[in-house]
């Protein structure tokens, strides 16, 4: 069955009495796309009071630990520090120093300063450093 365009554009319109007077049978025409609305009442929700939310104690990486002898004089004297926070400035002085090697950046040229802290060692793979950083972190 074919519908002219001006009975669809009167369709469109919303003038669905002029459709069914105008065709010569009864169609009952039904948009498939119609959707179900659901509505949400926000009552609920709001009525009840906001809890505050604490900050919550450090914990594993994040949390302060007392460092050696030599990872304090490397930190300038900082007692105790979170292993996130020693390893960032580690790595701040790496790039400040230009200690990664040119031809491989994975893998760090030690200064007479970083080599108290690895253990003398001349090169230290950049996946190495979190490694040998454990002694330094007191119980």
């Amino acid at each position: 069955m074919a519908i002219s365009l001006g009975v669809f554009s009167n369709f469109l319109a919303g003038d669905t009495a002029s459709l069914l007077k105008s065709s010569s049978t009864a169609v009952r025409l039904v948009p498939s796309n119609l959707r179900t609305v659901r509505t949400v009442t926000l009552s609920a929700a709001a009525s009840k009071p906001a809890t505050e939310t604490k900050k919550r104690e450090p914990r594993g990486i994040t949390k302060p630990r007392r460092v050696s002898p030599e990872m304090q004089a490397f930190l300038g004297g900082v007692t105790e520090i979170p292993r996130t926070q020693a390893l960032k400035d580690i790595w701040a002085y790496i790039k400040q120093h230009n200690l990664q090697d040119p031809a491989d950046k994975k893998v760090i040229i030690c200064d007479e300063k970083l080599k108290q802290i690895f253990g003398g060692r001349e090169r230290v793979g950049f996946l190495e450093i979190a490694g040998l950083l454990n002694p330094h972190f007191l119980k």
